[in-house]
Formats: C-alpha cells, structure tokens, sequence
C-alpha cells in the first residue's frame, strides 16, 4: 500500500484531507519548554506532564516511524444574529461530539491498514493523547501554521479538527511545501478581545478559548469585558482571519455533516439555573461536557454582566443579586459579586 493509497483509505472514511509525516522530534521543543515554564498553559497542568512524549511521538508509540494526519471540517463564517439575551458557543462545539465521531473512522482505518501491515502498531489519536498534531500536520501538507498558532488550508480557511495515527510502520511522506499564511497580516492579534495572541503563540491565561473551557477556578474581573457575549470557546481570531472569508474555492469544500451545528448558543438566564442534571442533559452528545456546572454558570455570570453594560434587563439583574447573595457554589458566587460590583 503506497502514500496514495493510505490517504485515499483516510478519505474514504469520510476525512475532508490526509497526510504522512515522519515521526520525529519536535522542531518547537525549545518554544514549548518556555511557555510552559512562563506558565501560559494556565490550569492546564496536564500539559507540564508527559512532555518527553508530547515532543517526540516515539515516546508515544515505541519504535514509530510515521504519523498519519487526517483532519475533518466545520462552520463557516456564516453566522446566526444572535438571540437577545444567549451566549455564543465556538463553532466547532455546536455539533456532535468531534471526539467521538472522529475517533471511530481513525479505529476503523487503523483495523484496515493492520491487515496490509500486519507486523505493525497503529495508534489513533484525537487531541487526549499528547501528541504535537498541528506541527504533524503542517509536516504533512494539510496546512500550514498562522500567527494564531492554528493550522489554516491554503485558500480554504482554518475551521479544521485534527486527527492522527502514529504507527510503527515507515511510510513515504507526503512532501508539500508550506509557505508562510500569513505574511504581514496581524488581524487575529489586533483582534483579539484579551489580547492573548503574539505571533505565532497564545498565553492561554488570558484566552476567552482556555479561560471559558479549561479554566476552573475564578477569572479575573480585568477580563470580563473582554470575554463578551461568549459562553463557550471563542471564534474571533478564525473570524478576522483572510482565509476564513468566503471564496468559491472554500464554498465548495465539503463540510461534515456531524458537525452541523445542533445550537449556536444558550439562552444565559437559562444556564443561570441549570443544576447538574440539565447540563448533562444538554451537553450529553456535545464536546462541551468539558466545562464543569459551575463552570458554565460562571461564564454565564459574565456574559450577563457584559450584556447589562448595553441595555437593562431586569430578569438578568435579578438573576445575578440573588447568585451573589444566595448560591451555593463559591465560584459562581464570587463571580455575580464581582460582576456586580463593575456594574456599580
């Protein structure tokens, strides 16, 4: 089985583009080593673990000597007005679970390609292991990387999720070259409501993306206005990027339709009152079952202390005096504090 024929086994299970990288060291180890050690990955602690491994995906995978990459893609820039008194959800999360549905093709192509490579191991990665899957990805020719660090398709835009199978087997690489995306072009940094991107790198400590998702303890009130109307993720560096706007070329680009979008955001006072229940409820096919209840109905605290600084509403105002009087989640009640207080 040839390059050709391994990638057209990828789009045949449905991904939008394939590619094989060589399994080797990071070029970016030394850039990893101090973000980490500035502490821009925030909370996440689980990125200062496993760093040999997240360099080198021969740590990952003993004896790996290629990385297939795969990638699915989603939204557009079409977007919905948004509902009076909601909160946005990043794009990639209004749709099925992007864990779940590309995990499956990624087994069912490892299951085929065992049976041509018998004597060798095949692993399938979708963004839980540590694995570098954007640097792979741009190794392989799917796109290359733009100043805010995402991978972008040349003349089809960044609204990709990424996949990978790191195997044993040494397999000819997809050789393309990728020249730089964006040139002198700043707009994702300039955009930036929290002012989180530099070229090429993302202090997550002050990404709406991390602080939104991964971020489980308070935010600081320096950056609520900043997280606007967004209740989950973020989409303004994608939005102001060049290759986002529309084109016939990117028009055309098939789309999966897993990822259509079954919401495009939640009414606030609603999220306000959700108890663990409704949020599994509502989040039970949905990649945004990361956030935690106290999680969401904190962000939900800002979003609604952002919408009260341009018009009042009463249900809202209310909704926040008795979180911060009376519930009893800490989190969420130092945030309705907090958020009342910049109101005055």
């Amino acid at each position: 089985m040839d390059t050709q024929a391994i990638i057209d086994c990828c789009l045949s299970h449905g991904f939008a583009s394939a590619g094989i990288a060589q399994a080797e060291k990071s070029r970016h180890s030394s850039s990893l080593e101090q973000w980490l050690a500035q502490g821009k990955q925030g909370e996440m602690e689980w990125m200062k673990r496993n760093v040999d491994i997240r360099l080198d995906p021969r740590n990952l995978l003993d004896g790996a000597k290629s990385v297939i990459c795969v990638a699915d893609r989603y939204g557009g820039i079409d977007e919905p007005a948004l509902a009076s008194g909601h909160g946005r959800i990043a794009r990639y999360a209004r749709g099925k679970d992007y864990h779940k549905v590309m995990k499956k093709r990624l087994h069912n192509v490892c299951d085929t390609l065992r049976g041509r490579f018998p004597e060798d191991v095949f692993r399938g990665c979708v963004d839980t292991a540590p694995l570098l899957e954007r640097e792979f990805a741009s190794n392989a020719g799917l796109g290359a990387i733009g100043k805010h660090t995402l991978l972008i398709e040349q003349g089809i835009g960044s609204w990709l999720l990424l996949g990978a199978i790191v195997t044993t087997a040494k397999l000819t690489p997809t050789v393309t070259y990728q020249q730089d995306p964006c040139g002198s072009c700043t707009r994702c940094i300039d955009a930036c409501p929290t002012d989180a991107i530099a070229p090429w790198s993302v202090n997550a400590r002050k990404c709406i993306s991390y602080l939104t998702i991964e971020h489980r303890s308070e935010i600081s009130s320096d950056l609520f206005s900043g997280v606007g109307n967004w209740l989950f993720g973020c989409d303004v560096c994608q939005e102001v990027c060049p290759h986002n706007q529309p084109t016939t070329r990117g028009g055309d680009a098939p789309l999966n339709d897993s990822y259509s979008p079954e919401r495009t955001s939640l009414d606030v006072i609603e999220v306000l009152q959700w108890d663990e229940e409704e949020r599994r409820k509502q989040f039970q096919s949905s990649s945004m079952k990361r956030a935690k209840l106290g999680m969401m109905r904190r962000n939900a605290v800002i979003v609604a202390g952002n919408l009260l600084r341009h018009s009042v509403d009463a249900r809202l105002l209310v909704a926040l005096k008795t979180i911060a009087s009376e519930d009893d989640d800490e989190l969420v009640r130092n945030t309705a504090i907090a958020v009342l207080d910049q109101l005055g």
